[in-house]
Parts: C-alpha cells; sequence; structure tokens
C-alpha cells in the first residue's frame, strides 16, 4: 500500500518533467451532464498520455547499476512511451514487449523515443513472460504498468492535480471517473484524491467486454476477462486488475463503470468537435460514461481525466464521420 507522502515525493520528482495539466470545462459539457464537468487532458503531455508519470518516478530511482543494465516493459503503447521517454532523459536502454497489432502512432512515437520494440502477438503469446525472459537474460530491470509503488505513486499525481486545481478553482470534486485498465492510475489517483477530499467517489470506467475490474469490485476477489473479449480500448485491455492495485482500488473505488464502444466513439466525437481534442478510445471512457448517464452528475462536481491522445490518423478519422 502506498499513501499521500509517496505520492507528493513523487510529485516533487515529476516537477519540471510533466506538464500540470489544467482543469478544463465545457458549457456544452455542463449541459449534458446537468452539473459542472471538470476535464483534466493528460493528452496534452509530451507523449500524449498520463503515462510518463509512472515511468519516469520508477527510472529516476534506479541505483547506477540498475540503469546501466537498462530496463525492459510490455505494453500496448502508452506506458511504453512514457518508458522510452522516461529512458531518453535519464540514459537509460528501454526495451519494450508490444503487440503486433498495437497503434501504429504508438509504435512510431515509441522508436522515436529511442525505444527498443519486441512485438507479440496479444492473442496467442504472453508479454509478461517475453519481458520477464528478456529481463532476465539482460539482468535489466522489469518496468510494470502498474503492479509497483512507485508506478502507482507517479500516477497518482493526477488525483493530486485534480484535487488541488479543483479546491483552487473554488470547486472541489464530488465524483472523479478514471479510465481503468490495470489500475495504476486509478489506485494512485484514488489514494490522492481521497487524501485530500474525503468524500470524493472514485469511480472506475471500463468497456464493456473488459469489465475485469468492475466485476471484481462486486465479488472481492479478481476476476478475469473472456478470451474471447474485444474493444478498441486498446490502451485498457488487460485481462484482470493487478493485485497490488486491485487491493488500493478495494478500499478507495465506489464502483466500476462500463461503455460501449459505440459509446466510446460518440465520446471521441464530442470531445473533437465541442473541446477541439483529439482523445484515443482508452481515454474517452469517462466522458462516455458521463454522456450515457452511467453516473449521477446532476448538480455535482465531477472530474474526468483524458488519459491519452495517441489514436491513428485512419481510426479517429473513421470516427469523426460515421455520423456525417
Amino acid at each position: 500500500m502506498i499513501g499521500i507522502a509517496e505520492i507528493e515525493a513523487a510529485a516533487e520528482r515529476l516537477g519540471d518533467i510533466v506538464v500540470s495539466t489544467p482543469l478544463l470545462q465545457s458549457s456544452e459539457l455542463d449541459s449534458a451532464a446537468g452539473g459542472t464537468v471538470l476535464i483534466k487532458p493528460e493528452c496534452f503531455q509530451e507523449i500524449g498520455s498520463f503515462k510518463i508519470r509512472g515511468a519516469y518516478n520508477l527510472l529516476s530511482q534506479l541505483t547506477p547499476e540498475q540503469a546501466r543494465k537498462g530496463v525492459v516493459a510490455w505494453s500496448s503503447g502508452n506506458h511504453a512511451q512514457g518508458v522510452a521517454l522516461a529512458g531518453k532523459l535519464l540514459g537509460i536502454h528501454a526495451a519494450i514487449v508490444m503487440p503486433a497489432d498495437a497503434p501504429a502512432a504508438k509504435l512510431e512515437n515509441t522508436r522515436r523515443l529511442g525505444g527498443e520494440i519486441i512485438l507479440y502477438d496479444r492473442y496467442s503469446e504472453d508479454r509478461e513472460a517475453i519481458a520477464r525472459g528478456v529481463a532476465a537474460e539482460r539482468g535489466a530491470e522489469i518496468v510494470p504498468s502498474y503492479e509497483d509503488v512507485r508506478i502507482i505513486a507517479g500516477q497518482g499525481t493526477v488525483g493530486l492535480e485534480i484535487a488541488d486545481q479543483s479546491v483552487e478553482l473554488g470547486v472541489p470534486v464530488d465524483s472523479v471517473l478514471i479510465n481503468c485498465g490495470g489500475g495504476g492510475l486509478t489506485a494512485g489517483s484514488a489514494v490522492a484524491l481521497k487524501a485530500r477530499l474525503p468524500g470524493v467517489d472514485v469511480y472506475t470506467v471500463e468497456p464493456e467486454e473488459f469489465d475485469d475490474t468492475a466485476r471484481s469490485l462486486v465479488s472481492g476477489e479478481r476476476v478475469a476477462i473472456r478470451d474471447d473479449a474485444r474493444s478498441i480500448c486498446d490502451a485498457l485491455l488487460t485481462d484482470m486488475p493487478g493485485r497490488l492495485t486491485f487491493d488500493i482500488m478495494s478500499e478507495h473505488v465506489k464502483c466500476g463503470l462500463t461503455v460501449s464502444d459505440a459509446e466510446v466513439r460518440e465520446a471521441m466525437r464530442f470531445a473533437f468537435r465541442h473541446l477541439k481534442i483529439v482523445v484515443e478510445p482508452g481515454g474517452a471512457a469517462g466522458l462516455a460514461a458521463i454522456l450515457a448517464g452511467k453516473v449521477d452528475t446532476a448538480g455535482k462536481t465531477t472530474a474526468i481525466i483524458f488519459s491519452g491522445g495517441n489514436v491513428d490518423v485512419e481510426l479517429f478519422a473513421s470516427i469523426q464521420t460515421e455520423l456525417a
């Protein structure tokens, strides 16, 4: 378990590295929600997602010997870019195991940042086993995408900023909806939010077929998704919540929400047309939940996170023109 002290320490390390993204508002969205909605656009980070926060917080704490041997991670794309950028900034070689069908933009950006990419088939191979094998061979440090207190603390700085910024604006949040894959962003942010605003309600948002966290929270133990589950939300496609993240979410999260791919597409159109922001499918899940009425927002202040904006041009264009 981690506390607010670890997250505040991470915020200090990240001070000159990440963008302290603002909280944005939209009259169109407020009208649709019947309340105040604050948007945290983590898609404004240099790599287009919040993942640099956890990656840099971990890599910056490696010993000189660990740094010399490099790091290995596995990711569908956003964590890959975070690890690659953190490695570039700190002079640490980063190898990332990525699915062969990852969005081209995420593969290209990871290479551009100096990451070594090792491709695998997400439907027939075990990315974690591949990564651990490479790490063992090289003596490299593993950088999990969520199962590490340093990663969770770094991601938790998003929640810390939401709490502090909303208070500064005079509209402390009542609820926060967090797009959830393995749970690192949710777990860390929930700890920070509850420390700053004890009465806040935290919800996870997942694709309908990848509702492992929602079902796990109901059952009280981690459950996995079906083998045939599919979604366009590539950033949120995890088999089940992490052990560490689930323990934290069980204590701090009110419940899990789910959205369909159709609702995600509509949210992406809304974000572009009304906010002029490009959001990737997984990054739009929280907005989708609000627009689809999955949670009560009337008369309340609700925060959502645009957790990423790395989407292939072709997919984004097709989604924008679906209803044209």
